[in-house]
């Protein structure tokens, strides 16, 4: 089961949400293009939880790092690695419900393609 998704503009991604980091590695974009890291930041930002009783209680940076592919504000024409690492991992809270198929999730989805093994 591949976790690439495209051909002329490639996305594969990786980690799991209690794992040490989660990332993609974006291949194919051309040199030059402009990468406006405040926005991405201020995206990230929209999605951080709220503790408003109705996200998840984790609190996380959700800082996205770019690991290569970007100098000074640009794309360098090589592929894009960046991630996310994750801080709050404690997966034994989710000991009592590891096999349950939550509502809002990918939990049935994860089960069919990796065949039990998702949460390994």
């Amino acid at each position: 089961m591949k976790n690439t998704f495209g051909s002329a503009l490639a996305l594969t991604i990786f980690g799991e949400s209690h794992g040490r980091a989660i990332g993609g590695v974006l291949d194919g974009m051309a040199a030059g293009v402009p990468v406006d890291e405040a926005f991405i930041a201020a995206c990230m930002d929209r999605r951080r939880a709220r503790g408003d009783g109705l996200s998840t209680p984790r609190v996380e940076a959700d800082r996205v790092q770019l690991l290569s592919g970007v100098v000074n504000g640009h794309t360098t024409g090589t592929a894009i690695a960046l991630m996310i690492e994750n801080q709050n991992t404690r997966s034994g809270d989710y000991a009592k419900t590891a096999d349950l198929l939550r509502p809002g999730h990918a939990d049935y989805t994860a089960y069919a393609k990796y065949h039990g093994f998702q949460d390994a």
